[in-house]
């Protein structure tokens, strides 16, 4: 499942590389550290290298962290396709010019089918892709990735995009309000409190008609979420 990467890395074995085999697997990492990513300076690199050790396992679990993985030592191929994406960034930025050189390949006659139609929601590059996606954005991780997605897609739709971005930017003008048409209800004994009063609570009716409206919107999505029951196509039923 790798085999594409490690390819385009020039990997010394893409054909026959086993993840499952800790001896090849640690000797990959190794490689991509020393070869392609480079994130320690060579003397740091020690326990990295130290293969056989019991306590590589730290050693690797420190150098995801380091390297600001999201994903842990036991997710491993979550780890290790987000470090083969890693290793191939850093080997474009190296190769620019190379790359740019590079014949596109010829347009298929063919007609391009949705990339969603035959999406694998349990592959490590859609695994990783949603989390890094999840983490730019600041939303909270769940263990359904779909369910991920899709607050993704809500955020993009309702802040990111051209209209929502055309609504941020434009400036709101205050209507002036006459303080003498809002009766306080009570009298400070003083011209200037009781004008501060009036603003006072003029400001805080607005508060709670934005908080009454934040609580519009939580309903109706509580409400669209019960009514949206869960499809499992694997079963051909919809239910949870």
């Amino acid at each position: 499942m790798f085999r594409r990467k490690l390819t385009a890395l020039d990997y010394h074995n893409p054909e026959g590389f086993d993840c499952t085999d800790d001896t090849q697997f640690r000797n990959c990492i190794v490689w991509l550290e020393d070869q392609k990513i480079r994130h320690y300076k060579i003397e740091d690199r020690g326990n990295l290298r130290n293969i056989p050790s019991s306590d590589w396992p730290k050693a690797y679990q420190k150098y995801l962290q380091d390297v600001n993985c999201p994903f842990g030592a036991q997710e491993k191929k979550e780890a290790f396709d987000w470090l083969l994406g890693l290793a191939i960034r850093f080997e474009y930025g190296d190769n620019v010019e190379k790359y740019r050189k590079c014949e596109p390949l010829a347009a298929s006659s063919s007609k391009a089918v949705d990339p969603l139609v035959n999406l694998d929601c349990n592959s490590p590059d859609f695994k990783a892709g949603v989390t890094a996606l999840a983490n730019i954005l600041k939303i909270q991780r769940h263990d359904d990735y779909l369910v991920m997605l899709k607050a993704i897609r809500i955020l993009i739709q309702e802040r990111l995009s051209p209209e929502a971005i055309a609504r941020a930017s434009q400036n709101r003008e205050g209507v002036p309000v006459p303080l003498d048409k809002h009766v306080l209800g009570f009298d400070t004994g003083d011209a200037t409190l009781n004008e501060a009063a009036q603003i006072l609570r003029l400001l805080h009716i607005e508060e709670l008609r934005e908080l009454q409206t934040k609580i519009n919107e939580a309903i109706v999505a509580v409400q669209a979420i019960i009514a949206d029951p869960k499809t499992d196509h694997r079963l051909g039923k919809v239910g949870r």
